[in-house]
């Protein structure tokens, strides 16, 4: 094992962050001003329009991170942590990443909920020897952290339900700044009737502990066509209706591939086609079979194109298939993995369903580049 760097005197700790201060807003500046001056550049520059709300929030922002930003730990105290919530493509998550850019704070944290999570279980697992497993992976993952991100935050299972009031706990007692999105607002966390009840305890605390702000406005801003300009994700494909002539044109797999085994972990799966760092599967192969997001994580680090063939119509599948389709795309899209997605019919008319996210699902499905029956990249 490597020697470990030596510890900084508690002084130079205290001068370094000071001096990242001072560096972020200089003398005469009001403090906190540079997370505004970043977002109206960050919007004028992506042609932007920030709404009634969106300024709202990052007024508050640049409040908090003026207390964040206080090299003394008595400068942070009484702080409230913040959740964000509201329909898709509000802007959300635009806000919770430029903030994390912004804030002159090295000891944050950005991660996806999913990602997080499937850590923080295989760290308890890891660690169950321990005498408080929760708390000993806290240490690992978050190390000295004062700021923690959680985008895309939802509860749909009453098992998470219950980790997730430790967690959130364990957090706030490490005074923690969490900033949180979510589509929901705390009182729609876990909407399941059989399970809200035993809920409400971390409904209750997100209240007491965090300042909850709602993001709306009349514009979905991934609609727009520079809207993920860059990202590899917004450079897939939905192909419909999957034609021979289609598949041969974009190099598809042929629909009637057989199956072919595929480690993840200690388990197997079915896909389609696997070369290189491109996968494939049939919709049946990974959301209709036992798989969880913790799989999706694994095979997205193994692999940068994944290729989704028959999508049925959703509304046609049971709630179970629906949320791991839900799951999938998440991971995909916060993964930043391109995608080809194929179906029989207009990707609008494949994504019925009854389950509660799929709202976000459709926004981001939307982003793709749809090649019909008459494409010319399909000739």
């Amino acid at each position: 094992m490597g020697a470990l760097p030596p510890k900084r005197s508690r002084l130079t700790a205290h001068l370094h962050r000071l001096g990242k201060v001072l560096r972020r807003s200089p003398t005469g500046r009001e403090p906190g001003l540079h997370i505004s001056e970043h977002f109206r550049q960050k919007a004028s520059q992506q042609g932007y329009t920030l709404s009634h709300s969106q300024q709202r929030v990052i007024q508050h922002m640049a409040q908090q991170a003026m207390a964040l930003e206080q090299p003394s730990p008595t400068g942070r105290a009484g702080h409230r942590s913040l959740y964000l919530y509201g329909a898709v493509g509000r802007g959300k998550s635009w806000l919770l990443e430029g903030f994390f850019q912004a804030i002159a704070l090295p000891e944050k944290r950005r991660l996806h909920f999913h990602d997080f999570f499937a850590r923080l279980h295989g760290g308890m697992f890891r660690l169950r020897d321990q005498q408080d497993p929760l708390a000993a992976t806290l240490d690992e993952l978050l190390d000295d952290c004062r700021l923690l991100c959680f985008d895309e935050f939802h509860v749909h299972d009453i098992g998470d339900a219950m980790l997730i009031a430790r967690l959130f706990k364990a957090l706030f007692e490490r005074n923690i700044f969490l900033l949180v999105t979510s589509n929901y607002p705390p009182e729609g966390l876990l909407p399941n009737p059989l399970y809200h009840q035993r809920f409400l305890p971390v409904i209750k605390l997100i209240n007491a502990h965090m300042q909850v702000m709602e993001v709306g406005g009349p514009h979905d801003y991934r609609s727009q066509p520079h809207s993920g300009a860059g990202q590899a994700f917004t450079q897939g494909h939905y192909v419909w209706p999957g034609t021979p002539e289609q598949r041969k044109a974009l190099q598809l797999p042929p629909l009637d591939s057989p199956p072919l085994p595929l480690a993840v972990g200690p388990r197997e799966l079915q896909a389609r086609m696997c070369h290189e760092r491109t996968i494939g599967f049939q919709f049946s192969d990974i959301c209709e079979q036992p798989t969880a997001v913790m799989d999706y994580l694994e095979l997205s680090r193994r692999f940068d194109t994944w290729i989704i063939d028959r999508l049925p119509n959703l509304e046609d599948c049971s709630i179970a298939a629906q949320q791991r389709f839900i799951n999938l795309i998440d991971v995909l899209y916060d993964q930043d993995k391109r995608m080809l997605l194929i179906g029989e019919r207009p990707l609008r008319e494949s994504l019925g369903g009854a389950a509660s996210d799929l709202a976000r699902t459709r926004s981001r499905l939307g982003q793709l580049t749809a090649l019909g029956p008459c494409s010319d990249a399909c000739r």
